[in-house]
């Protein structure tokens, strides 16, 4: 049993406390003389952080007896709950330290403060408070709209997508790129996944196409959606690779042996639910008498995430003319190893999430998570080469999305 950690919670505890305490001054300037509300205020203010840090504890000291989906469902909770209250709050004290910024210049360069005008509808501290609240007001509702709605709002984006060199009888072949289940979020949600079959199913799919992170950490996640999956139906198959994820490297293994069963499992699990698991290969889908070359390789990503993937293994078999797809899930594994040194045409990847972050308007997209990937949702095109990033399914760490929803891409396939 791992020993309690006294300072992270005594940091965490602090820096809540603090947040709190100039976030509650600056509500306090609202009610001036009004002592009942006041009151009112104090015990449904303070009840937050109580149950925050409290819960906090709870959880180092009872961890060891949660098995893994409870151990997600409260670790899920806690996230979710801390963002929910304390993103907002941040927004609100900034409004709260203009103010007294202010009354502090004011202080150390003006001699005489003239006293606010009796009878003024409102002061500058109590303007500032209520716009504050107002402003956080809109994280707040954001945020407890993704956590309730938001996550499970699935969106089909279509493309159709041109390649000179696409053999005419794949023209209208239709791909759909789903990414980053991460399924142990979804534990006690299961006929979300459900509905998520029916709208790949909708989509009347040639090939389904899963780019990475089947899972949170480990391959038991996936034991109550076997059957869901095994729903997935596509004319040409159903094909995946793996993602930083599905390694099992972010858990503390007993030994060596038991993180590889682990992966074995996991394996195991994606072929009985019906998906060809490409690690560093590649297959040829053909029709008639013409053929498009369908690659796989393992995760590569910039460190510190792992690169298993070997892109020369998985082209060993490929001929040089064909029409390529790659499957990576890292994107920036396109910059580094397939733009400009391949002749993979399309490469399809996931792992960003669009930071489950965002702001999506006509002619805008923009996510935080922009400022480390250079590719990071969408379709890029360079040259011939093509990369389409999905912004995934799943969820993970925060148990919602804002702006980002879960993402079914639905990739038709041109010969121009």
């Amino acid at each position: 049993m791992r020993s309690f950690p006294y300072m992270f919670v005594i940091i965490f505890s602090t820096i809540i406390f603090l947040v709190d305490l100039y976030a509650y001054s600056g509500l306090r300037k609202i009610l001036i003389n009004k002592i009942k509300s006041k009151k009112i205020l104090f015990y449904v203010f303070w009840l937050v952080p109580v149950i925050l840090i409290s819960g906090l504890i709870l959880f180092f000291i009872y961890r060891t007896n949660f098995d893994h989906a409870n151990y997600l469902s409260y670790f899920h909770f806690f996230s979710g709950y801390f963002v929910l209250f304390y993103l907002p709050k941040l927004v609100f004290i900034v409004f709260n330290l203009v103010d007294d910024l202010i009354i502090l210049f004011k202080k150390i360069f003006v001699k005489k403060e003239n006293a606010e005008l009796k009878g003024e509808p409102i002061s500058r501290k109590q303007f500032l408070a209520k716009a504050g609240i107002i402003v956080a007001g809109v994280p707040f509702l954001s945020i407890a709209y993704g956590i309730k709605w938001g996550r499970f709002n699935y969106t089909v984006r279509k493309h159709i997508l041109t390649f000179k060199n696409l053999p005419a009888v794949f023209n209208g072949f239709k791909v759909i790129q789903i990414s980053d289940f991460h399924l142990g979020s979804f534990i006690g949600n299961e006929n979300q996944i459900s509905e998520a079959v029916e709208v790949i199913n909708e989509q009347k799919p040639d090939v389904v196409l899963f780019t990475g992170d089947f899972v949170n950490n480990v391959a038991t996640e996936v034991d109550p959606f076997v059957n869901i999956l095994s729903g997935l139906e596509a004319k040409f198959g159903k094909y995946s690779v793996l993602g930083n994820h599905d390694y099992g490297d972010y858990v503390r293994w007993n030994s060596e042996n038991e993180k590889i069963e682990n992966l074995e499992k996991l394996k195991s699990l994606k072929k009985e639910i019906g998906f060809d698991l490409l690690m560093n290969q590649s297959r040829k889908i053909k029709i008639k008498d013409e053929e498009i070359e369908l690659l796989g390789v393992e995760n590569w990503g910039l460190k510190p995430f792992p690169q298993y993937g070997d892109l020369n293994k998985a082209l060993e078999n490929t001929n040089k003319d064909s029409f390529k797809i790659l499957m990576s899930h890292d994107p920036t594994h396109w910059d580094e190893q397939v733009l400009g040194k391949t002749d993979i045409d399309l490469t399809l990847s996931g792992h960003t999430h669009g930071a489950q972050f965002g702001v999506e308007i006509p002619g805008f997209r923009w996510s935080p998570v922009s400022l480390r990937y250079k590719r990071w949702g969408g379709l890029y095109s360079e040259a011939d080469q093509k990369l389409y990033v999905n912004t995934g399914i799943g969820f993970i760490a925060f148990p919602g999305r804002v702006g980002m929803p879960p993402e079914i891409t639905v990739i038709e396939l041109r010969n121009t």
